[in-house]
């Protein structure tokens, strides 16, 4: 059975989202990935990760990545293999983005090409720890 580690909502103001969803999910881990130009915020529930990401200067990969447009962004599924996940993902037709697989928010991760029925993004990730 599939896993799902985290789904990521793009906002546009990360304090004002955190603010909201605290009230459901208590309170979140903030990180800044300065690198890729994100700020990220985590709300860890007891089946899955709720991941807020608000762009900042510098964010010109991870907009190339995941797009401009606000809310859901993308479905992560946690796997043990990242390498060998994208192969067998590329042999069902997935396309995996330039630049991945890579050190992400949660550890390695890859993304594919948006799903075109839905607009999601996916991804493939191995936590650390």
């Amino acid at each position: 059975m599939t896993r799902i580690d985290h789904i990521g909502i793009i906002v546009s103001d990360l304090e004002a989202a955190v603010q909201q969803l605290s009230t459901l999910f208590g309170k979140a881990a903030i990180k800044e990935l300065p690198d890729v130009g994100l700020r990220v915020a985590e709300f860890h529930t007891e089946n899955v990760t709720i991941e807020l990401l608000q762009y900042t200067q510098g964010s010109e990969f991870a907009r190339k990545v995941m797009g401009d447009r606000i809310g859901l962004n993308h479905i992560s599924a946690r796997v043990e293999d990242v390498e060998q996940s994208i192969s067998a993902l590329k042999a069902k037709g997935l396309k995996p983005m330039p630049g991945f697989p890579r050190e992400g928010a949660h550890g390695r991760v890859a993304f594919f090409e948006p799903d075109a029925v839905t607009g999601l993004l996916f991804e493939v990730c191995k936590p650390h720890g």
